[in-house]
């Protein structure tokens, strides 16, 4: 009992650093995958509504696989692509394969015991680790790394109004994409003014707070940023509203297909299909 009280006053003096931590670091990644898509490279100068489909293309042909070494290829190509769409291999790598094993990996680990088959290894706990949950597994964790990948190609190498965008090709009614945008420009501005609270707030506090004032503080905290919000979001209709808004976006520079864009648009759209017909 006594270890558990000395403890407890020390995690409740780290919540605002903690918080202060995770709202920077969020805001960091933010502000670095979209200066990645300002970066010249190959991907950046691809057209969005061409990149969007190609990436589509891809997504399907791996989901449609039946091949180990195929869809291997198709994450070697993802990689290839991000090295020359300027994108770190390493941080490629790792932003992916980080995250997988705690979700995918925890989810498709007893299937390596329990999928019938012909046995490979046996463990001294009596599990006894079968070829067929081997390949499954192999399967799953390589198909989901490999979308995710494309995926992040896409979001790295595009800027999020210039995605939004491209979605009119897919024939998305215009409010669904318009909720999209306002939804991810709200959440970074309320990450902002939330690290701008935390920050306040804490060169406030002299000394220790107990465990209810802590509470008290972040409640209020929350229910401040909860107002802001809603009277922000007014504001930001009305200025809208007054600059001529009436429902739908229109782009300051309008997208235009080069040569250069049907071209590399053609190649991935040539290597998805070859996924497609090879891979079944």
């Amino acid at each position: 009992m006594q270890n558990t009280g000395s403890r407890s006053p020390k995690i409740r003096r780290n919540v605002f650093k903690r918080t202060l931590r995770g709202i920077s670091e969020t805001l960091e990644r933010s502000i670095f995958a979209e200066e990645i898509s300002s970066r010249p490279g190959l991907l950046q100068s691809l057209d969005p509504r061409m990149k969007l489909i190609a990436i589509l293309a891809l997504l399907i042909g791996v989901s449609l696989s039946h091949s180990l070494i195929i869809i291997a290829v198709v994450y070697l190509l993802a990689i290839l692509l991000a090295v020359l769409s300027a994108i770190p291999a390493d941080f490629f790598i790792k932003r992916v394969w980080l995250v997988l094993p705690f979700f995918t990996g925890l989810v498709v680990l007893p299937a390596l015991f329990i999928t019938p088959g012909p046995p490979l290894i046996r463990i001294p706990l009596g599990l006894t680790i079968t070829r067929t949950g081997l390949i499954t597994v192999l399967f799953l964790l390589l198909r989901v790394s490999t979308s995710v990948s494309l995926a992040l190609l896409l979001i790295l190498t595009t800027p999020w109004n210039s995605v939004l965008s491209a979605l009119s090709v897919m024939r998305i009614p215009d409010v669904f994409i318009l909720i999209l945008g306002m939804t991810y420009r709200y959440i970074y501005l309320l990450l902002h003014i939330a690290n701008d609270m935390f920050l306040s707030r804490q060169s406030r506090v002299v000394g220790r707070m107990s465990g209810a004032e802590e509470r008290r503080v972040i409640a209020a905290t929350t229910a401040s940023l909860l107002s802001k919000s809603l009277n922000m979001s007014s504001q930001v209709y009305l200025a809208m509203q007054s600059r001529g808004f009436r429902g739908t976006v229109v782009m300051m520079k309008p997208f235009k297909m080069q040569p250069r864009d049907w071209a590399l648009g053609g190649v991935l759209l040539s290597v998805a299909l070859i996924v497609i017909i090879i891979g079944r």
